[in-house]
């Protein structure tokens, strides 16, 4: 079968109304899965007891199941639980922002930990409080040890909005799969797919480097 250009032509507009959606969920979810890593990552490193529990429940439960059997418990089982309705959207970006948040998590307890304890003594030792040094005192160090496990995540979680095509959601899987359904064109259709799922990722990889090399610790 020859390779036909002209179907690709056809099928670009809608491929890239879905890379735009799959960019606007990975990206809200990840800001989201920032904000949640942070909070139960500090919670692992520096929480007592009870909270450090309570992140590492939370921590294994989101490892050790997949996030296309969360996305389908949140779209499927939390709306019969809690008699909400939630939609496709919604969910897709939940399950991004719960599932990169255990895993940031994480990258955020092992940044802090790695930082030697001599300088969250000397901050203390100067009369800030625990906040301020983690703050302005830890913090800076820890996220220059960080952005390249944070910079893998990105990435990994870009690559499973690919996943939400299981609850309908119109990403760039989905609308590739629907159109290859009207025209039969695997090929060509599957080839696009292929190629921009590759530029937006060679463009987030490009982006990361320049940020890990300006943030390198010498």
């Amino acid at each position: 079968m020859d390779f036909d250009w002209s179907v690709i032509a056809g099928a670009l507009p809608a491929l890239l109304q879905g890379a735009r959606l799959t960019l606007l969920i990975a990206a809200v979810g990840l800001a989201g899965g920032m904000l949640v890593g942070l909070l139960f990552g500090l919670m692992r490193a520096y929480g007592n007891r009870l909270l450090a529990t309570i992140a590492f429940v939370y921590v294994e439960f989101v490892r050790g199941t997949p996030i296309v059997v969360q996305v389908m418990f949140i779209y499927f089982a939390l709306p019969v639980l809690m008699g909400i309705r939630v939609n496709a959207m919604a969910a897709a970006i939940t399950a991004i922002v719960v599932n990169s948040g255990a895993y940031i998590a994480e990258v955020v307890r092992g940044s802090f930990l790695s930082v030697p304890r001599g300088l969250r003594e000397a901050g203390l030792a100067l009369g800030l409080p625990t906040w301020r040094v983690l703050a302005f005192v830890v913090g800076p160090v820890a996220f220059r040890r960080m952005t390249p496990p944070l910079g893998n995540q990105f990435i990994v979680s870009l690559k499973d909005t690919s996943l939400f095509i299981v609850i309908g959601v119109g990403e760039l899987t989905r609308q590739g799969q629907e159109i290859m359904a009207s025209n039969f064109r695997a090929v060509e259709i599957w080839s696009a797919v292929a190629v921009l799922y590759l530029l937006m990722i060679g463009t987030l990889t490009l982006l990361l480097r320049t940020i890990e090399k300006r943030m390198r610790i010498l």
